[in-house]
């Protein structure tokens, strides 16, 4: 092996022995922070959507399409709607990890306490859409009970039929707080509670004269029974004073023409009441997918509709609950910076890692400056240790013979010559075999005299 060689890779060896416990040491603390953080995020999340054919199902595909772009599998979960969606959310042991609410879709609680205790442990990712309650009836049956072809006001549906959709949905506790607010007894009129698609087809068939439920526009159901003839939609002309007695509501327009501008349908504006669909988690869902399912919310509801305009979703208002941390964060700072330019899994374990790895780079300082001092001590120690047997040497001239003498002195020169040092140390090697000339000298000297 060439000399240059050798000493550089020797060097290299000195270095890494002397930092190595540093080294060491940053990677355990590197260790230990990636273990009790978890910068990312788990591969597989719940979501609980709704009935088949609904809006959240449609929905939640669309959301399960863009997480698997950046690997997160989203379970789909079915279920009869909001209500039941608030109650897996609520069970520690559903396994639903975050899932789409419309607003009052829970029970009306006493107090704001209760409402509070009862929404501890959830978070809001922020409203998604209106969800328009839609009111629709048989102009048929109102003809023979009102003796006009139109339904005014929610009090003109005592001694109606209506249904107000399957119990785990959202839309039975909205409708009941709407009919004991108009002050409807539950035995002035028959209440139904079928699933939104046989209510339908009970519609259709004339078994029931209304049918009630919660959802967007682009539902598949609601699309049917805008364009059936002799099927009407409920205009609320009371939508603003309904806004100010829930806050959960707001007070939309279904604008003249937008479902079929060819035909003019519908052919007059229609006011409505919409509770607003809201995307909710359980407490300690990862705060990566948090991001992630915003950003998603962003791309998915961001855009023009019926009822908003472009980018009036998803947004901070009417979440009935508490906005989560890494939201919040979303809707004031956009997403974040690192992930524009970077793929979403190392930008995300930059973006939680990096106020650790400043710790850990603020402990390692401090500690690095012992390093060259120790490097130092590390090479000219080998040098050093044979100035201990050169001094015994000289302290035994005038005991020991000086052929005896001559020989330990040959004999340190030569095993002190095989020592290999950095060039830099090249000095203290040179040193050291004038030293052992210069004591060869006084044995010499001594033996003589």
């Amino acid at each position: 092996m060439p000399q240059a060689l050798r000493h550089t890779l020797l060097s290299i060896r000195d270095l890494a022995i002397t930092a190595g416990p540093f080294v060491l040491l940053a990677l355990v603390l590197l260790v230990l922070a990636y273990v009790i953080l978890q910068p990312n995020p788990p591969k597989k999340v719940v979501l609980a959507t709704g009935a088949e054919q609904g809006a959240y199902a449609e929905f939640g595909k669309r959301y399960a399409a863009q997480l698997r772009e950046h690997g997160i599998e989203v379970v789909l979960r079915a279920t009869q709607g909001a209500a039941e969606n608030l109650q897996l959310l609520r069970d520690p042991d559903s396994g639903v990890d975050l899932a789409f609410v419309q607003g009052g879709a829970d029970v009306e609680h006493a107090s704001a306490a209760d409402a509070e205790a009862a929404n501890a442990g959830l978070e809001s990712l922020g409203s998604l859409f209106h969800e328009p309650l839609w009111l629709f009836y048989r102009e048929e049956a109102a003809q023979q009970k009102l003796g006009k072809p139109a339904l005014a006001m929610l009090p003109e549906l005592k001694g109606w039929t209506l249904n107000i959709g399957s119990p785990g949905s959202g839309v039975p506790n909205l409708m009941r707080r709407l009919l004991d607010a108009n002050h409807l007894e539950p035995g002035a009129l028959t209440l139904t509670e079928k699933p939104s698609t046989p209510a339908v087809v009970a519609l259709l068939e004339g078994e029931i004269d209304a049918l009630a439920f919660a959802s967007a526009p682009e539902a598949p159901l609601v699309q049917l029974l805008l364009q059936t003839p002799g099927i009407r939609l409920m205009d609320f002309p009371q939508a603003e004073a309904y806004t100010r007695r829930f806050p959960f509501l707001s007070n939309v327009v279904l604008p003249r023409g937008v479902v079929d501008l060819a035909a003019d349908r519908p052919p007059a504006p229609i006011r409505l009441v919409a509770p607003t669909a809201t995307l909710v988690a359980r407490e300690g869902v990862h705060p990566a997918l948090i991001q992630l399912f915003v950003q998603a919310a962003r791309s998915i509801h961001g855009g023009p509709g019926w009822f908003q305009r472009k980018g009036s979703f998803p947004s901070v208002e009417n979440t009935e609950r508490a906005l989560a941390p890494e939201a919040e964060r979303f809707y004031r700072n956009g997403p974040p910076l690192l992930q524009r330019y970077l793929p979403f899994w190392l930008a995300n374990l930059i973006d939680r890692m990096w106020v650790v790895l400043v710790s850990i780079i603020a402990i390692l300082i401090p500690l690095s400056r012992i390093v060259p001092p120790l490097y130092q001590f590390r090479v000219r120690s080998r040098i050093f240790r044979w100035y201990g047997q050169l001094r015994r040497v000289e302290e035994s001239i005038g005991e020991k013979s000086g052929a005896e003498l001559l020989e330990q002195l040959d004999d340190i020169e030569q095993r002190a010559g095989r020592v290999t040092v950095p060039l830099s140390y090249a000095d203290e090697l040179y040193s050291l075999r004038s030293h052992i000339g210069m004591v060869r000298r006084r044995v010499r000297e001594a033996a003589g005299a």
